[in-house]
């Protein structure tokens, strides 16, 4: 009986030795191993996107039509050209019966009021010159949809990987409690295969529906990876056109570290408040960009102003008479002429029009307060985030991790005992891949608001730097600049 309760044991021994060799190999060929063909890294995924952005090409053709129009409106009106035959008379028509007869020649050209066409062109210029900081703006907004993206799908993909590492550990731990079941001797019930068998049944479960969010997170991704061609007329197919899947997208296997812009500002203590912080937005692309919309806006009141000023004209005409019934030759006629308005009823017209002026003036200046209030707001929550995400990532790497990994041990060197529970080595597994999955999100969670902490930022900084860099390990990781400006 002795004899067979060492054999028990060391069966067990054995079991539990290999389901440690098997989790430290795991771990290594995760840490090689690189998936075949080409894997899309963080900085890679964001380039292209901001590359293939349809929006910025169609942006640029509205900017160029607005320079185009700028040069059209600040040029004179067509001369207006008139041929006539004048004063012909009915009873005869004949030409050289009547002295006032006569074939005639006009022409006349119309001027603009005051500096009309000057303040036309400035401006739709001033409006085009609020294109490039849109697809600025446009290119940070890509950057951070993408990137936020892309880590979505990273944090899918490696969740699978822990999953998956953990899978083979339940099974050898499955394959544990039948030994011990069958061989009479442990402490191991029929429950506790069942509950082995459950647990890996959940595992399965939750494969499933981590791959469901992949193909999501995915399929959101691959429309930013498409290439977009305007220049293909021939077949609609022509115009997208991918060297990506839809499904299965590879990417890298490292977890960028995207540097903060203003880390001083936001890791610093104390909250700086509203209008201290309003110094840091001004120069967002998005409040530039509306800033020119107010300048165009007050261009358009100086605009209205003009029509207090008269509209004037100038008119020539030569007349060619024929001779008289008698033959004797007749002067030929030359008429010159000035025209103008008389804007004399100015309070329904005038008066209205450039009040109309100031009022969209004015409510361009709401949506800029708009916002600066946004900016700010989203700063505030960011920072809050990002400072309690910070708080729980120290707790779970320097307590939650460690400690839950030596009850994982405990409880199955207790086990191995005979002085253990098969319930508790369960839980305990659980618990570690639970608390794995959960220290993953927060490093992406951690990167996402880096994204959106260094978009409101990026009125500071005149290029974006990024470099080939990710992190190695959690205790020395370099640095990564998400690239938020393509200049």
């Amino acid at each position: 009986m002795k004899m067979q309760n060492n054999k028990y044991k060391f069966s067990v021994k054995c079991s539990v030795g290999f389901i440690a060799l098997t989790v430290l190999y795991v771990n290594v060929v995760q840490a090689s191993n690189v998936k075949a063909g080409y894997a899309l890294s963080f900085e890679n995924a964001i380039k292209k996107a901001q590359k293939n952005d349809p929006w910025l090409t169609g942006n640029i053709h509205k900017q160029r039509a607005l320079e185009s129009m700028s040069q059209a409106v600040n040029t004179l009106s067509d001369p207006v050209v008139s041929i006539s035959l004048a004063n012909l008379p009915v009873n005869g028509f004949d030409f050289s019966q009547e002295g006032m007869t006569q074939a005639k020649l006009g022409i006349a050209q119309m001027f603009p009021r005051g500096d009309t066409l000057a303040i036309q062109s400035q401006q739709l210029k001033t409006q085009s010159e609020a294109f490039p900081f849109q697809r600025k703006d446009r290119e940070s907004q890509v950057a951070v949809t993408v990137g936020s993206l892309w880590l979505d799908v990273y944090r899918v993909q490696q969740s699978i990987s822990l999953i998956e590492k953990n899978r083979s550990l339940f099974e050898q731990l499955a394959e544990v409690a039948q030994v011990s079941y069958s061989s009479a001797l442990g402490k191991t019930r029929q429950q506790d295969i069942v509950r082995a068998q459950l647990e890996l049944t959940r595992l399965d479960d939750r494969l499933n529906l981590l791959a469901q969010q992949r193909n999501r997170y995915e399929g959101m991704l691959s429309q930013w990876l498409s290439e977009f061609s305007s220049e293909s007329t021939a077949s609609d197919s022509g115009l997208l056109a991918s060297d990506f899947s839809l499904h299965n997208i590879v990417i890298s296997p490292k977890l960028p570290a995207i540097d903060l812009i203003n880390t001083d500002l936001v890791f610093k203590e104390n909250w700086l408040k509203p209008m201290a912080l309003v110094p840091y937005f001004t120069n967002h692309p998005a409040v530039i960009a509306v800033e020119k919309n107010i300048n165009a806006t007050k261009a358009g009141i100086k605009l209205a102003e003009q029509k207090y000023k008269a509209q004037w004209g100038v008119n020539a005409s030569y007349g060619y008479r024929a001779d008289d019934p008698m033959g004797s030759s007749r002067a030929d006629l030359f008429s010159v002429g000035v025209t103008f308005d008389l804007p004399l009823f100015t309070e329904n017209k005038q008066d209205k029009e450039r009040e109309s002026a100031i009022y969209a003036s004015e409510a361009i200046k709401t949506e800029k307060i708009l916002l600066l209030r946004q900016l700010m707001a989203a700063y505030a929550s960011a920072k809050g985030r990002l400072l309690r995400l910070k708080d729980r990532q120290n707790l779970y790497e320097n307590k939650l991790l460690p400690q839950i990994n030596d009850q994982a041990q405990a409880s199955l060197s207790a086990y191995t005992n005979d002085d253990g529970d098969f319930s508790e080595v369960v839980r305990s597994r659980i618990a570690v891949l639970n608390t794995e999955i959960d220290d993953l999100t927060l490093n992406v969670e951690e990167q996402k608001i880096r994204l959106e902490l260094n978009y409101l930022f990026i009125g500071n900084l005149n290029t974006a730097i990024t470099h080939n860099n990710t992190i190695t390990n959690n205790s020395s990781r370099t640095s990564v600049v998400s690239e938020l400006i393509n200049e």
